[in-house]
């Protein structure tokens, strides 16, 4: 099921017309996402492909995101996945606390691809184990889009009132059924 980011009602972005996710969980343990990013994609900045690595920090530049929780628990996980291949995945005990690195989880497998109007990043994730296999999974999906001027612009399924804020509850508006 395709889902549309909306650009938080703070940022501007001349270059990107839309940014669609199209969500998968193909079997237990497995997320697959797939941004679609429409407008004027040599307006933007993108890292060129290097050596997939677990990085820190991508949120600074173009980076895609995905939060995923399964309710009622508070805790969630953060995957971050940048152009250049790229990547981050935290574990958090609920918002914005206990923050760490989720070295248990396996390096997702990224691809990427550009032409004319379209840039599209493919994110595979496996071992999500800590995750319910059997109960729904909500999700927060987001962009920093950052455009080859420097601006920055952020977008999301759902804001919150305020300045941008991926980790809110808020933002985990997609729920996605049990596998």
């Amino acid at each position: 099921m395709r889902q549309a980011l909306k650009l938080h009602p703070d940022s501007t972005c001349d270059a990107v017309t839309s940014i669609e996710v199209e969500v998968a969980r193909p079997r237990p343990g497995q997320l697959v996402l797939h941004y679609v990013v429409s407008g004027a994609i040599g307006d933007l900045r993108l890292p060129p492909q290097g050596e997939p690595a677990r990085s820190d920090e991508l949120w600074q530049h173009s980076c895609f995101e995905a939060f995923v929780g399964a309710p009622p628990d508070a805790g969630y996980c953060e995957f971050n996945f940048a152009p250049s291949t790229r990547w981050a995945a935290y574990r958090f005990d609920g918002y914005r606390r206990g923050m760490r690195d989720a070295t248990e989880l396996k390096p997702p497998r990224i691809e990427t691809r550009s032409a004319d109007g379209r840039y599209e990043l493919r994110a595979s994730l496996d071992g999500l184990a800590e995750l319910p296999a059997d109960a729904p999974w909500q999700l927060g999906l987001s962009a920093v889009i950052e455009e080859a001027n420097g601006r920055k612009s952020y977008w999301a399924l759902a804001h919150p009132p305020g300045k941008a804020d991926f980790h809110h509850p808020d933002s985990f508006a997609h729920q996605l059924p049990a596998a």
